[in-house]
This record gives C-alpha cells, sequence and structure tokens, in this order.
C-alpha cells in the first residue's frame, strides 16, 4: 500500500476518512501541537498542512483542532481520532518501509529551561542516558520565551517555574523549590540578632545581590515571610543564580536563593540562613510538553527519567 491509497477508516458518529495522507497530517498536527511543526515534520508547507486539516474536517463535519494565538488545541473529537488512527498508521508505516523510528532515536532531545537547574540538577540526572546514546541540546533561557519557542516546535520539553495558561501544553509537577534569605557569615554576625528584633529594616544596610533589578525572588519572599513591601534596591545584579551565589559566597551582601542551589555552602558554612520561617515560600516547576505522542521515542526516557529524578530534588 503506498501513500495514494485510500481505505475508509470507520470513526464513532463521524463520516468515515478515505484518505490516508489526511490522516497522517492530522497525527502530525496533533502530535505536535502546530501546522507549522508539523509541516516540519511531513516536509510539506504550512498552507498545505492547513489545507489538508480543512479538508479533513469537512469530510468528518467535526473542528478538530481549537486555533489559539500560537499553535491549536485538539478537540474532543481529535483526541478520538488520535486514538483509533495512531496505532494503525504506526503499524503502516513500520510495515511500508516508511517509519524512521531509527532515525528518530537517534535524533537529539530538545530540553530547556533555567541555567541554574539545568546545570546543577537536570545534567546529572541525565547523564546515565547520554551513556546509552541519547542525544541531549539543552537550552537555558526564561519560562515565557521557552514556553512560546515549544508551542513553534522548537523545544521537545521545557522545564518551567510556573504552569503554562492554555490548552496546548501538558504540564507535571516536576520539583518544589524552597527559598531561603542568606549572606555570608561575615554579614551575619554584624547583623547579630537585629533581623529577629528590627524585622527586615535590619536589612537596609546590607547590600541586596539579585539576577534582576525588579528583585522578583526577594520580593516574594518579603509579601510571603514578612507581609511587607521590600523597600531596597539592588546593589548587584547578576543574570544568573550562580553568579549571585558566587557574588554573596565572597561577602557582597544578602540575597534569596532556592535551596537547592546553595545546601552544599548552607553545610559548609559559606553561607548562613539570616531568617529561618516556619513556612518558607515554595514555588512548583513544572516540566512541559506538547500534547500527543512524541515522534522521537527518546523524549519519552527523558522525560521519564526527570520526573522520577525530580521527586528527590
Amino acid at each position: 500500500m503506498n501513500s495514494d491509497d485510500t481505505v475508509a477508516v470507520p470513526l464513532s458518529g463521524i463520516a468515515p476518512v478515505s484518505d490516508l495522507n489526511l490522516l497522517r497530517t492530522f497525527l502530525a498536527v496533533y502530535r505536535s501541537g502546530s501546522f507549522t511543526a508539523a509541516a516540519g515534520l511531513l516536509g510539506l508547507s504550512q498552507p498545505t498542512v492547513t489545507a489538508q486539516i480543512r479538508s479533513l474536517e469537512r469530510q468528518t463535519g467535526r473542528e478538530l483542532f481549537a486555533r489559539l494565538p500560537r499553535g491549536v488545541a485538539p478537540t474532543p473529537v481529535a483526541h478520538d481520532l488520535a486514538a483509533r488512527v495512531a496505532t494503525p498508521l504506526d503499524a503502516l508505516a513500520a510495515a511500508t518501509g516508511q517509519d524512521d523510528a531509527r532515525d528518530e532515536r537517534a535524533a537529539p532531545v530538545h530540553l530547556a529551561g533555567p541555567a541554574e537547574l539545568l546545570c546543577t540538577r537536570v545534567l546529572p540526572a541525565l547523564a546515565p542516558l547520554a551513556a546509552e546514546g541519547v542525544r541531549l541540546r539543552v537550552a537555558p533561557g526564561l519560562t515565557e520565551p521557552l514556553l512560546d519557542e515549544l508551542r513553534a516546535g522548537r523545544h521537545d520539553l521545557v522545564i518551567a517555574t510556573f504552569r503554562p495558561r492554555g490548552r496546548t501544553l501538558v504540564a507535571v509537577p516536576l520539583m518544589d523549590e524552597e527559598f531561603v534569605l542568606v549572606a555570608a557569615p561575615v554579614w551575619a554576625d554584624r547583623l547579630g540578632h537585629g533581623l529577629t528584633g528590627e524585622g527586615p529594616a535590619a536589612l537596609h544596610a546590607v547590600p541586596l545581590v539579585t539576577y534582576a533589578e525588579d528583585v522578583p525572588i526577594a520580593r516574594r519572599y518579603w509579601r510571603h515571610v514578612f507581609g511587607s513591601r521590600l523597600s531596597c534596591p539592588a546593589a548587584v545584579t547578576v543574570p544568573d543564580l550562580r553568579g549571585v551565589l558566587a557574588a554573596v559566597v565572597a561577602g557582597a551582601g544578602f540575597t534569596v536563593l532556592p535551596r537547592y542551589l546553595c545546601d552544599a555552602e548552607l553545610a559548609s558554612g559559606a553561607l548562613v540562613p539570616l531568617y529561618e520561617p516556619e513556612e518558607p515560600p515554595i514555588n512548583t516547576g513544572y516540566l512541559v510538553q506538547r500534547p500527543g505522542r512524541p515522534d522521537n521515542p527518546d523524549v519519552v526516557r527523558v522525560r521519564d527519567l526527570l520526573v522520577d529524578a525530580g521527586r528527590n530534588w
């Protein structure tokens, strides 16, 4: 059977579909999350993919995808259609020599997320897969643009610092970050018990080190722990929390860091917690991918290993 053959595929509640090309295109869109990404997978133009999906929707008499500002979201009808045709189409591709599974396994897995988490937790966890032949392409970045790039098909998986909005992406909780207020011992000695006595005002004389001018992590800590607004400006900004950590260990001032990033320094005494609230601020990180079965089976291996490793982070 070649790509021009037609077979009527009966589907519950909708008209039968006889064009396998339309079904292949549908499955590519369903799995990739966008017409543009599907076009790249199929070697077609984006207008061709759009036209084929419209033709399939006319044949079935049902809407298959909700068009969103970025990408598409499968409707319940699309989920039902994908469940019915995915296995037969994959088997047909394998039987006719069109299965690219061997190449897919060799394709790199594109993973993106916060640089600090990637370097300190993610890459060590994934080291065994690299030794087994899994190819990784890792990109650091901020969550919002990385999610946009995920929708566009540039990444397979993204570690996000918040749960993405909308229906085009699937997110599972990966880890909880606990934030700690820290400084080098020299500053802790100068403050003495000032923080417990005077409250956060005692830190006004200490330089604040942060990764951005708007001090988002410290502002959140202040709201959650002290119930007030942080008023001191940043003295040093470094757009990488590892740089913030290095500066504070060297005595530049105080900061708020994820505990996983400074555990070793706290254990060695290079950093001292300035305040230990009963309920420290917690932020949940998420592992995000587009809906549908990934075309590259190594994506599943990376995803499952990260989810398993995240339970111990």
